[in-house]
């Protein structure tokens, strides 16, 4: 295991400072790369704590994921991010915690150059792309991460409600063509396991224009071969009401085969996701925020209120993520050309 921290200054001439943890099996020829992810937006305070905890998974700190660690290591090495917006965390352990952004307000997951548009700003308090792609220091640290460590596989995880995405996040008019039924059938089977919630494509409404997302970026810039995105946590009745509405909808005619051929931004999905809205699958409706929400109901969306639920949340994910590297490996294998040029 190897541990730097990677610099950048801000427009105001401060400086910003990300850990980056990058872990390997001593003499592992590691046949995927993953790169993840965590701490974009400072409320989401679970996120960074999956990622510690999947760390300590990792280096064998976990007794109950010890054996499933050590199998993963020898064909997976990671790199990790594990709190990517921490002078903003700082203020939400402070109390602040509907706070999203970095500290010059910025969205860090809208920061990235990928169908980036000033225009798009319709609420700048929360999804405020900046005035230029890459123009935050943390952003720029991300990119050069993952430009230095060319994944084969990528993850960014969130919180606020669940779901496991895959590209493109930036409207329903594309659909990802590198990959896109492992992709698929990866999402698919993690759900099963770990989440029974909305997976799939991460499309938003036709017409609605929003600022770069990590995950597109990642996919298409460096033509990353796995790109997803997670969303790992809400609070327990919303999440027993997501499950029960989820399954309501999939079983409805026609719902199940279009996930295979569409969007979760199509019309089929928009009354679900105006009930459980998400950072990913959007509607133009909900992109305004008229109203101030209290800071503990912000807390409560995002993140666990008591220990038992913590761990679980944590046992989980740390799962899922192993599951996820495995899978990913299975198929790189068993592909016929090797991943920098690969059509699977």
């Amino acid at each position: 295991m190897s541990l730097k921290q990677v610099q950048k200054s801000g427009s105001s001439g401060d400086v910003r400072s990300i850990d980056v943890v990058t872990l390997r099996a001593p003499g592992a020829k590691p046949v995927n790369k993953n790169f993840l992810l965590f701490g974009e937006h400072s409320r989401e305070l679970i996120s960074a704590e999956s990622g510690l905890h999947f760390v300590k998974a990792l280096c064998g700190e976990i007794p109950s994921f010890a054996a499933d660690a050590q199998r993963i290591l020898e064909d997976n090495e990671f790199q990790i991010v594990v709190n990517g917006n921490p002078a903003s965390r700082r203020k939400v352990e402070e109390g602040d915690y509907c706070l999203r952004t970095n500290p010059n307000g910025v969205d860090l997951n809208r920061n990235w150059d990928e169908k980036w548009q000033a225009s798009a700003v319709l609420d700048a308090e929360d999804t405020n792309p900046g005035p230029s792609p890459f123009s935050e220091p943390e952003t720029r640290v991300f990119k050069e991460l993952v430009e230095d460590y060319q994944p084969t596989m990528f993850l960014t995880i969130h919180s606020g409600t669940k779901g496991m995405y895959m590209p493109w996040a930036y409207d329903m008019g594309h659909l990802a063509s590198r990959n896109e039924p492992q992709m698929m059938e990866i999402l698919k089977e993690i759900d099963s396991e770990h989440c029974e919630c909305p997976f799939g494509a991460a499309g938003r409404e036709v017409g609605y224009s929003c600022p770069g997302t990590c995950l597109d970026w990642v996919y298409d810039k460096l033509k990353t071969p796995y790109a997803f995105a997670f969303e790992i946590y809400t609070g327990a009745e919303e999440a027993m009401m997501l499950r029960q509405r989820w399954q309501e909808k999939i079983n409805e005619d026609g719902a199940a085969s279009l996930l295979q051929r569409s969007h979760l931004g199509h019309a089929k999905f928009r009354s679900f996701f105006e009930e459980h809205p998400s950072s990913f699958v959007q509607l133009r409706s909900q992109h305004r925020h008229d109203w101030v929400r209290p800071a503990q109901e912000c807390f409560e969306q995002f993140n666990p209120g008591n220990e038992k639920e913590f761990k679980e949340v944590l046992d989980n994910w740390s799962a899922a993520y192993l599951a996820v590297a495995a899978k990913v490996t299975t198929r790189l294998k068993s592909a016929t050309v090797t991943p920098s040029n690969a059509t699977y």
